[in-house]
């Protein structure tokens, strides 16, 4: 094979294998609790694991809607779960029902 067709050859199978899904790995993600807030709610996809810190001197839940979390977050704590199904999740405090937000993961 000439030089010049191994190098496109070369990237055409490194372009494919880094875009493939089977290349896509599992991130962690992290949503901080802050005055009283939920921080910005990161892009997450099925698979990925979410770090709940709560930064906050109040004792604060992250609770789904359709029950499929309720995470206990006292001051200064932080805890992780992970996200296996895709679709849409609201979330709230159970403790102060005006802190909410969802979650939209994808596949």
């Amino acid at each position: 094979m000439r030089p010049l067709l191994r190098i496109f050859a070369a990237l055409a199978f490194v372009g494919f294998a880094v875009g493939s899904p089977a290349s896509a790995a599992a991130a962690n993600r992290e949503i901080i609790i802050a005055k009283m807030q939920f921080g910005a709610v990161p892009t997450l996809h099925a698979g990925d694991v979410i770090t709940w810190r709560n930064d906050d001197i109040f004792h604060h839940t992250a609770t789904a809607r359709d029950k499929s979390f309720d995470i206990d977050l006292p001051p200064k704590s932080e805890r992780s779960i992970t996200v296996k199904q895709a679709g849409k999740v609201d979330f709230y405090c159970r403790f102060h029902p005006m802190m909410t937000g969802t979650l939209d993961i994808k596949p």
